[in-house]
């Protein structure tokens, strides 16, 4: 191919360069520039969309009615409520993950939900045969889906499919693979991610089909590739597990049809991915009395309320420097709670170690969570464990205040639904037990106060 120019391309953040160097000057990284050629267009190739010339910008107002866009539904309720109510046509999502967590499972599962629904589906897989995929769908008990399958890796084929047959809905796993004839870096690097997602949205909002693309994650969580990705497509989910865990949740990043911070969950299992109806069931502990540093959480997850059980352990600490380790929840925070814990209650923690978990692998980043975290820390300082039926929510300041938060109404109807009779929560949502489905509240302005409460035993 002949050569009509260099340019050296950072794989970690996109950034173009004239001239190579050890150090990228955008991000700092090292050793990440790669060179990429721009090679002239071979016959047949994808050619650039030509626009007729318009005769200038034209401008509408605000106030004009705007009916609600359509929606594919697939019949995954799970999968459908992160979306926004189904998959919109024209729309391109990229979902992402960690690599085994279940993505393919995911979305074949999806695919043919939405084929026995009635809407044409397309499954192009870049990284197994279409005999590997139809495997799987066999195992699953999908075989008898109306599914097209192929497995293809070239962009200018993938186009020219999906040219001369329509889809409604169109899977591609995944972008890293893809790659097109007109540049000469290898597939997965910076320009082909970027030129394969470009054209590919491209194809979704001219033939206003629903593009689903999946994404391979770098070992810090991030999406693989250029960020240029996610701005361009039109909703970014994230499907994460713990490893040893069953379950799964579905997050929604960005949407553009939707709300963000929706999560769908699932468990996985031989026959694939089930959906959990009731997430709160399945995060708490079944039966028997709760022991000392263990505390339930009524948090809010997207438009769903979710219980789930904070688990703390503190222990003398048989070395020097006391230990921190934290799981499902954000280290910072523990560490902020333990300092008001020390300085506003009187409660030292600093010279033992300290554990806590979230259980059921889910990862909680509201701050509603910091009196649920203190509170177990508090149980299991003082081996006093915490009421059956009493759920915890609160945000905590650093002068030691428990400050309200939002949603307070569904947090108590969700702990009322699953048999809960009390709750430990700031002193204004004590105005929530006249709710009709709630239930009352042990209000307390301070932490100290809390503190005091667990002590003494004293939920009334």
């Amino acid at each position: 191919m002949a050569r009509d120019g260099a340019i050296y391309t950072c794989q970690a953040c996109g950034a173009v360069h004239t001239k190579w160097s050890g150090q990228c000057s955008a991000c700092t990284a090292w050793n990440t520039l790669v060179e990429e050629v721009q090679a002239s267009r071979p016959p047949g190739a994808l050619a650039p969309t030509r626009t007729k010339a318009r005769p200038g910008l034209a401008f509408e107002t605000l106030d004009v009615e705007t009916p609600a866009p359509p929606r594919i539904v697939t019949g995954m309720e799970e999968f459908d409520r992160v979306c926004g109510g189904g998959v919109v046509p024209g729309s391109a999502l990229l979902i992402a993950g960690d690599p085994g967590v279940g993505k393919s499972t995911l979305l074949l599962q999806a695919a043919a939900a939405a084929s026995l629904n009635g809407a044409s589906v397309a499954y192009v897989s870049g990284e197994e045969a279409v005999e590997q995929v139809r495997a799987r769908a066999q195992r699953m008990g999908l075989a008898h889906a109306p599914v097209k399958l192929a497995a293809e890796t070239s962009l200018r084929e993938i186009a020219e499919g999906l040219k001369r047959e329509h889809f409604d809905l169109v899977v591609i796993d995944s972008i890293q693979t893809l790659w097109s004839d007109q540049l000469e870096a290898g597939p997965g690097s910076v320009a082909q991610v970027r030129a394969a997602a470009g054209e590919l949205v491209r194809l979704a909002k001219k033939r206003r089909t629903a593009v689903v693309l999946v994404g391979h994650v770098t070992k810090d969580g991030q999406i693989a590739g250029p960020r240029v990705v996610e701005h361009m497509v039109d909703a970014v989910l994230s499907f994460e597990g713990e490893r040893g865990y069953p379950f799964r949740i579905l997050r929604a990043a960005k949407n553009r049809f939707g709300a963000t911070d929706e999560i769908g969950v699932f468990e996985m299992g031989d026959s694939g991915l089930r959906e959990v109806k009731n997430p709160s069931a399945l995060f708490l502990n079944e039966g028997g009395e709760r022991s000392a540093g263990a505390a339930v959480f009524a948090g809010i997850e997207g438009s769903r309320p979710v219980l789930v059980e904070f688990q703390a352990l503190v222990a003398p600490s048989a070395y020097g420097t006391p230990r921190r380790a934290v799981v499902g929840w954000d280290t910072g925070r523990l560490a902020m709670v333990l300092a008001v814990l020390e300085a506003r209650c009187g409660v030292g923690l600093g010279d033992r170690d300290v554990y806590l978990n979230v259980a059921g692998g889910l990862r909680v980043t509201e701050p509603a969570a910091d009196l649920a975290a203190a509170a177990a820390l508090v149980s299991s300082a003082l081996d006093q464990p915490l009421p059956q039926d009493c759920v915890v929510f609160g945000e905590i300041s650093l002068s030691g205040d428990v400050r309200a938060v939002g949603r307070t109404d569904s947090r108590l109807k969700e702990a009322a639904k699953l048999g809960f009779t009390s709750a430990l929560a700031p002193t204004s949502s004590k105005e929530g037990g006249s709710t009709p489905g709630a239930i009352p509240t042990a209000g307390v302005a301070r932490l100290a106060d809390a503190v005091r409460r667990i002590g003494d035993g004293d939920w009334k």
